[in-house]
């Protein structure tokens, strides 16, 4: 059940503040955009869009991981990507969804109603400047996504996803210190597989490979400690 939120959190006090669309805003945009939004919550299984839905609104991921995916015609369901805190959902000027998006975590969104919002696109610049921005590393992500699924091996592709999670989900502000950073994988091995063009076998083989080399320790199939960080890097084929 999909429960909507009346009364709105303060925007200063928000934790992707700094990292979502309204990150340039000034104090008077940040009232504006205030009295536009609302909280939607998902639950984790949960179906956010359909693909041909109708768009009502647009919205920046406040807490939670969704998947964007995209049904075949003979049944097979891939995963394009994820949506994760301050990613924004919703395209100004687009009514369909494009693609199916569900909740693989609790998901909390702070939402506005999509031609409020298109209006307030067109008369803020801070927020237009800020959804080109993120469009395009959206794109540079995309690209570096293809380079992953076309050329990296399967042991490069799981300490990838590790690294990215690690740094898209730590703390505002957070620098890396003496101690090992730790995460909760948001996906279940087997969405793991599709996500990365993977069998669950070869995702399973290779997060016990990480751990046997010490690069990362485990306590359940989720929860994530980055013992080296720069050997995880190494395993990624990052320079």
């Amino acid at each position: 059940m999909v429960a909507v939120a009346t009364r709105a959190s303060q925007c200063e006090a928000c934790p992707i503040r700094h990292r979502a669309v309204c990150a340039s805003c000034d104090a008077d945009e940040l009232a504006m955009l205030e009295a536009m939004k609302y909280y939607r919550t998902y639950e984790a299984g949960q179906p956010i869009v359909w693909r041909g839905d109708r768009l009502e609104f647009v919205a920046s991921v406040v807490s939670g991981t969704a998947t964007i995916e995209q049904l075949a015609e003979d049944g097979r369901r891939q995963t394009l990507g994820l949506l994760l805190p301050s990613d924004f959902l919703g395209r100004p000027g687009r009514e369909n969804a494009l693609y199916d998006v569900s909740a693989v975590t609790e998901v909390t969104l702070c939402c506005f109603r999509r031609q409020q919002f298109e209006k307030l696109v067109k008369d803020t610049p801070h927020i237009a400047q800020r959804l080109l921005e993120m469009a395009l590393d959206e794109l540079d992500a995309a690209r570096d996504w293809m380079f992953l699924l076309g050329r990296k091996t399967a042991r490069e592709k799981i300490a990838t996803f590790i690294l990215l999670v690690e740094r898209r989900t730590r703390a505002p502000g957070l620098e890396l210190g003496s101690a090992p950073p730790q995460l909760e994988l948001p996906l279940t091995r087997d969405a793991m597989a599709s996500y990365l063009g993977l069998t669950l076998e070869t995702v399973s083989r290779q997060i016990s490979g990480l751990k046997k080399d010490g690069l990362i320790s485990l306590t359940g199939n989720r929860h994530v400690t980055v013992n080296d960080l720069e050997a995880l890097k190494a395993a990624a084929g990052e320079d």
